[in-house]
């Protein structure tokens, strides 16, 4: 199935195809209990990205995501705290959470025994000294030795993810609504400050806009 994605500098997004025994991307508007979209996320899977590969003269942009397993979904009971600090506070390392004083247990709706393929460009910043090519050649090697800076994961870290290259497999047949969905988080604000976009599964296939619409900072 040809995505009839946008091209950057000439050339195709790179792909990786990431799996996982569960996962979980939380729904933002529910919270008394941590409820996950059917399908990945934008940010989760630009986090995927970087933990394979990252470099400070690129960002990602991630274009789609198939989904290519079954949507199922299972309840798991977590730990979590009450206690929360802004991402100001814990970047500047100002304060510290006592997980132990404030610790509750909640239900999550996880999904169970998940596949996808992810579809991203190299986005140059602007004291890049190499071209786009060279980047996106070194995340290929990466991908196909299984190299990576750290363990990717699948939402929350409980749920590692294996990924390797691309294969044939097609995309799930399901179209749905999925609602608003975050695009991105921008740290260069203070505070940092996140864009939205309205989300849909076509065909298996979750396009991701170039830009989503701002609505607001992060507390």
């Amino acid at each position: 199935m040809s995505l009839n994605l946008p091209t950057s500098a000439g050339a195709p997004p790179v792909v990786v195809q990431v799996e996982g025994e569960g996962a979980l991307f939380t729904r933002p508007e529910l919270k008394a209990e941590r409820v996950s979209y059917p399908v990945m996320t934008p940010t989760a899977a630009m986090g995927v990205l970087e933990a394979i590969f990252w470099k400070p003269e690129f960002t990602w942009q991630v274009v789609a995501i198939e989904v290519l397993r079954e949507i199922r979904q299972f309840t798991q009971r977590r730990n979590e705290t009450t206690d929360l600090v802004s991402l100001a506070d814990a970047a500047s390392g100002r304060r510290r959470v006592n997980t132990v004083a404030n610790r509750v247990q909640r239900n999550a709706v996880c999904l169970r025994d998940v596949a996808y393929r992810i579809h991203a460009h190299v986005r140059l910043r602007e004291h890049a000294n190499k071209p786009e090519s060279a980047y996106r050649d070194q995340f290929r090697r990466r991908v196909t030795r299984g190299s990576c800076f750290s363990q990717p994961f699948l939402g929350v870290k409980e749920f590692p993810a294996s990924f390797g290259p691309p294969d044939d497999k097609e995309a799930i047949k399901v179209t749905e609504d999925l609602g608003i969905m975050l695009h991105g988080i921008d740290y260069t604000t203070s505070p940092p400050s996140f864009t939205w976009f309205t989300a849909r599964l076509d065909q298996g296939v979750l396009h991701v806009p170039a830009t989503g619409i701002r609505a607001g900072v992060l507390d």
